[in-house]
C-alpha cells in the first residue's frame, strides 16, 4: 500500500473530471500545487485533460473493490466526487439508471475513503456534489441547509440518498461535505442542458444559422451561478478542516425567459418571442416552480462569494457560442 506520508506532493482525486466542475477544478486544483488524479467511467476518456500534474483513471464507479483499491493507490488528502448522471428530464426516462449511478457511486466513495483512513490513520476530505434538487418539493424559500429534504424527480432521489449517505459516513468518522449546489452554469455547460441550448441558439439565430428555438415551461425560475464560483466553494470546503453541509447559490431566481431574454440581448435581437416556439412535451413531470438557495453559511464560514452576475454569466456564455460559430 501506498505510504501517502511520504509522497512529496498533496494529492487530490475528481470522479466526473472531464464534466464542467471536474474541468474547473481539476485546473484550479492543479494551479494550487496539487497532483490531480482523475476518474471518469469505462466508456469514457480522460484524454481530454492534459495538463502536468494529472492522471487519469477510468473504472467503474460502482464497483467498490474498483474504488477501494483506487483509493488505496492514490492515498488522496481530498477527494471530490463530481461524476453522475446530471440530467433531471433523463431520470425520468432511465430511473434505474440514475439511481444505481448516483447513489451507489458516492456510497463506494465514502465507504473506500473511511476504510483506507481507518487502516492508515490518513484523514481523507471528501466534498461530495449534492443538488439543489433534494429540496424541489419544499414550500420553503429560499432553501438553506435545514430544509427538509423533498426531491420531485428520481434524479432528485438520486442526489438526497447520496446526501444522506455522506452524512452517515460524517458521522462515522469522515471527513465528508454535501456541496448542494444550485444552477450553475459556463461555456462549458453540454448542450442537453437548456441554458446551454439557449444560448447555442441564440448565437446561431444571430448567424443566422437557425430559425426557431424550441423550449418547454418559460416560468420556471431558478438561482443560476457561475460554475468556477461553485468549484471555488468547494475547494474552500475541502480544506475546511471537518465535514458539513454547504448550499451554494446566488440567492437569486430568474425564469426561463429572462435566460432567453438576455441571451438574445447579448446578439443584438430585442423581439426573441418572435425566435421562440413553446413544445409542451419538453416539459418535465413535478418540476418545481422556484428554486432560490440562501448560500449565508457558506459566505460566513467559508468566505465564499460568487463573483459573476447573472447577466455576466449568460453574456459570457453567448460570447464563447458566437466565437464557436464564428471558428466552425
Amino acid at each position: 500500500m501506498t505510504d501517502s506520508r511520504a509522497l512529496a506532493s498533496p494529492r487530490a482525486l475528481i470522479s466526473g473530471v472531464t464534466g464542467q466542475d471536474g474541468h474547473y477544478l481539476a485546473a484550479r486544483l492543479i494551479e494550487a500545487g496539487i497532483t490531480v488524479h482523475g476518474v471518469v467511467g469505462p466508456s469514457r476518456s480522460v484524454e481530454s485533460v492534459s495538463a502536468p500534474g494529472f492522471v487519469g483513471h477510468e473504472l467503474d464507479l460502482t464497483d467498490a473493490a474498483q474504488v477501494r483499491a483506487l483509493v488505496a493507490d492514490v492515498a488522496p488528502q481530498h477527494v471530490f466526487h463530481l461524476a453522475g448522471l446530471s440530467s433531471v428530464g433523463r431520470s425520468w426516462t432511465d430511473p434505474v439508471a440514475t439511481v444505481d449511478v448516483n447513489a451507489v457511486s458516492v456510497t463506494a466513495v465514502l465507504d473506500a475513503c473511511l476504510q483506507f483512513q481507518d487502516e492508515t490513520g490518513d484523514p481523507i476530505s471528501v466534498v461530495n456534489a449534492s443538488s439543489a434538487e433534494v429540496f424541489a418539493g419544499s414550500s420553503e424559500s429560499p432553501q438553506d441547509e435545514s430544509t427538509a429534504i423533498a426531491p420531485t424527480s428520481p434524479y432528485g432521489v438520486s442526489k438526497a440518498l447520496g446526501h444522506m449517505m455522506c452524512q452517515v459516513y460524517r458521522r462515522r468518522g469522515l471527513q465528508a461535505t454535501n456541496a448542494i449546489l444550485y444552477n450553475h452554469e459556463s461555456p462549458r455547460r453540454p448542450a442537453t442542458f437548456v441554458t446551454r441550448k439557449i444560448t447555442a441558439a441564440a448565437a446561431a439565430i444571430a448567424a443566422g444559422e437557425q430559425d426557431r428555438l424550441t423550449l418547454g415551461n418559460l416560468s420556471l425560475r431558478r438561482d443560476w451561478g457561475w460554475a468556477p464560483d461553485y468549484v471555488d466553494a468547494m475547494y474552500r470546503m475541502a480544506l475546511h478542516g471537518k465535514g458539513d453541509d454547504f448550499v451554494v447559490a446566488t440567492g437569486e431566481s430568474h425564469s426561463v425567459a429572462e435566460f432567453v431574454e438576455t441571451a438574445f440581448a447579448a446578439v443584438g435581437i430585442t423581439d426573441w418571442r418572435a425566435h421562440v416556439e413553446i413544445d409542451d412535451e419538453l416539459n418535465r413531470p413535478a418540476d418545481s416552480a422556484d428554486m432560490v438557495g440562501d448560500a449565508t453559511r457558506a459566505r460566513d464560514v467559508l468566505g465564499w462569494q460568487p463573483t459573476k452576475t447573472f447577466e455576466q454569466i449568460v453574456t459570457s456564455m453567448v460570447n464563447a457560442d458566437r466565437r464557436q460559430e464564428q471558428n466552425s
